[in-house]
């Protein structure tokens, strides 16, 4: 059965099938994750101790509406904030609140804008004044998983290519992968066919294909891999209350490799001052 659709032929759901995306859907998608990286740059000098997580939302929320774009979490699936802002042991999908900062915490901020039908999905991890050393390397294995899973992408690599280089770098430093929440297909559907596993086997699940567009976004924990959901429906922790981290991109495939459409231009994907030391570029 031939797992692969062109987009243009597709209808604007997820159907279950893979949608392989022209040269104008990649601009169309350049401009969405161009808007959504220059938000999350915009909002880094707001996360301060004694702000809450509320007011960034705001932020966010009046950032979106003064570029023409929409915030995509806001009430989808009766989400109730225009981002997802995640503490400390939070995996995902925190609400924001007036809980404040303070220093020594870790969050991870995710932001779906859509602009012209088009969403642009990304997150970040921010830090608040002096973190622990547990926490800088969290954060430090967390982004290497991503860019080194990036930098693996071309035709013909399977997304089991994805998960196993992941988990190895994860495992290699005593952390672990969250296993039941996944990166997905994107495009003018903000969830779409396939899921992106960060764990797996090299040479199994889908063949990458020129024209694939889809996130990729590790989530990684301190302690083990087991969650717990909240009673507000959203919210996902770590079971053992460790620290967790998380960094997010869209990314499409090229006819010879891989482009990043969330890329921040002014290097600002990565906290400031933290350790990261790992080749985050060919």
């Amino acid at each position: 059965m031939n797992s692969y659709i062109k987009a243009s032929n597709a209808p604007m759901k997820n159907i279950g099938l893979i949608k392989l995306y022209n040269n104008d859907d990649f601009s169309q998608m350049k401009k969405a994750g161009k808007l959504v990286a220059e938000c999350l740059n915009y909002i880094e000098p707001f996360i301060i101790d004694g702000v809450t997580t509320q007011y960034l939302d705001k932020l966010i929320y009046d950032f979106a509406l003064s570029k023409n774009s929409i915030p995509a979490t806001l009430n989808y699936r009766g989400y109730p904030a225009s981002s997802c802002i995640s503490l400390n042991n939070v995996i995902c999908h925190g609400i924001p609140s007036n809980k404040k900062l303070k220093n020594g915490d870790i969050l991870n901020i995710d932001i779906t804008l859509i602009l012209n039908g088009w969403h642009g999905d990304t997150s970040r991890m921010f830090k608040v004044g002096k973190i622990s050393r547990k926490a800088e390397i969290l954060i430090d294995t967390t982004y290497q998983c991503l860019m080194e899973a990036i930098h693996l992408l071309k035709p013909g690599i399977h997304t089991g290519d994805i998960g196993a280089l992941i988990q190895e770098i994860a495992e290699s430093n005593r952390f672990s992968v969250v296993e039941d929440l996944c990166g997905h297909g994107i495009g003018q559907i903000f969830h779409d066919h396939p899921n992106i596993l960060h764990f797996g086997k090299k040479g199994q699940g889908y063949e990458l294909k020129e024209g694939m567009i889809f996130t990729i976004e590790p989530m990684i924990n301190a302690g083990t891999k087991d969650i717990r959901l909240l009673s507000d429906g959203w919210t996902i922790v770590t079971k053992d209350k460790e620290l967790s981290a998380q960094f997010e991109h869209t990314v499409g495939i090229t006819n010879d490799g891989y482009e990043i459409f969330t890329q921040s231009k002014n290097e600002l994907n990565f906290p400031r001052d933290c350790m990261f030391t790992c080749l985050v570029h060919k």
